[in-house]
């Protein structure tokens, strides 16, 4: 049997702009979503958020994100605690993208979105809040791919006074090459 792989056309550059979302009982608001171009990626988890329009701030972005994609209009956006650069096949694009994490806090809530562009809504089918053990012991894919790694300290209260690079690792061959 022929598979069809669909390669992207576009390469869309931005800025972006997600939130590391928790509730009261310091539970992470997870999105799951898939790749409606290509049924062949496992789903994941990821945090919410987008690329950064014209104009917005890093946590203007998120704040409007945090609305458009899971409903939560009284979200507490605070500082920037990660950045990463990350480069995914998505939708039928190629996306290169400069992201800051924000930390927020709301009181919780069910998922529901409010506008979701037409791939989130092809995406997205559900989002639940995650306590830290069960995300720790889930073997979910998670996007951030770091989140695991990193998580725990913010859970913690460890608010870093400088944001941290959480970008995925790059895999060397041994000649120190990069791919």
């Amino acid at each position: 049997m022929r598979r069809l792989v669909f390669l992207p056309m576009w390469t869309l550059r931005r800025p972006a702009a997600r939130a590391v979302l928790l509730d009261p009982d310091d539970r992470i608001f997870l999105i799951h979503g898939r790749d409606p171009a290509d049924a062949s990626k496992t789903p994941w988890w990821e945090i919410p958020g987008g690329g950064v329009d014209a104009g917005e701030t890093s946590a203007d972005a998120v704040a409007r994100e945090l609305y458009e994609e899971a409903g939560f209009a009284d979200a507490e956006i605070g500082p920037v605690i990660w950045t990463q650069y990350v480069e995914f096949d998505f939708g039928g694009y190629h996306f290169e993208s400069d992201e800051k994490i924000h930390i927020a806090r709301c009181q919780g809530g069910e998922w529901a979105p409010k506008h979701l562009e037409f791939l989130e809504a092809a995406a997205f089918d559900r989002a639940q809040w995650w306590a830290l053990d069960d995300l720790m012991a889930s073997e979910d894919p998670v996007l951030p791919t770091r989140l695991r790694q990193f998580l725990p300290a913010i859970i913690a209260g460890e608010i870093p006074a400088e944001p941290i690079d959480i970008s995925p690792r790059r895999e060397h061959d041994a000649d120190g090459a990069t791919f």
